[in-house]
């Protein structure tokens, strides 16, 4: 699948704007201490986007070696593209079911060595809301060297970039450091949660207002800060 085709397709929603999920949620609070909470929210973009990054069972690499997403806690450290860690403040988590009927929304799976030797070093598994720090062909001759953001569904080639389905529900994580980042991921740099600017543009406001209540820390969505690298515009990528 090309870069355009993968972008123009339709996708369908994960659920009816009028459906509900479960999100999980493990913080940091400003002063260190820890907020658990659960949350029923509808199943937009908004809210799907920052809990559908990495899949149960993805490592991301720490100062003290590698850590499952699920054993991952609030006041641990991460590797990034920098070169500085940096702490997890926010763990998003809920339950999909890729292959719901109706609903059908896959994962994508990324095989070792397609980014590069050992980028990643075995396959990896990510979800819908994923951003990998890699220009796409299309973008190269633009950014100067410099690499960017792209969504994961960018590259999926069907041989070394491919979707999968499962049948049964699977865990969606995602995450937010004290400040944006990278992180690694198998030897591949992999966007940590930031909603965007205009990211509650096209919600009610008390859906904006639930959405930011989620995030312990954040009360404006300029609280979420500067974006770590530049993200490849989807409609240059479709265009």
């Amino acid at each position: 699948m090309t870069i355009s085709a993968a972008l123009s397709a339709p996708r369908m929603p994960l659920r009816t704007a009028s459906s509900a999920r479960t999100y999980d949620v493990a913080a940091l609070n400003a002063d260190g201490s820890r907020f658990v909470a659960s949350f029923s929210a509808p199943a937009l973009p908004l809210f799907e986007n920052a809990f559908s990054a990495l899949a149960r069972g993805v490592s991301l690499h720490s100062p003290h070696g590698i850590i499952p997403i699920e054993d991952l806690v609030p006041g641990d450290w991460v590797n990034t593209s920098s070169g500085e860690p940096a702490e997890v403040t926010w763990i998003g988590s809920t339950n999909f079911v890729p292959a719901d009927t109706g609903r059908r929304i896959p994962l994508v799976r990324i095989m070792a060595d397609s980014f590069g030797q050992n980028r990643p070093s075995s396959f990896v598994t990510l979800g819908t809301g994923a951003r990998v720090l890699q220009t796409p062909p299309a973008l190269r001759g633009a950014t100067g060297g410099a690499s960017m953001l792209t969504p994961i569904r960018a590259f999926v080639d069907n041989v070394n970039v491919i979707e999968v389905m499962p049948p049964t529900a699977i865990r969606l994580f995602h995450i937010c450091l004290s400040r944006h980042a990278a992180v690694d991921v198998g030897g591949m740099m992999v966007e940590t949660f930031h909603p965007g600017m205009a990211g509650t543009r096209d919600v009610t406001h008390a859906q904006r207002d639930l959405f930011l209540s989620m995030f312990p820390r954040i009360s404006h969505i300029t609280d979420f800060g500067p974006l770590a690298h530049p993200r490849a515009p989807e409609e240059a990528l479709v265009a």
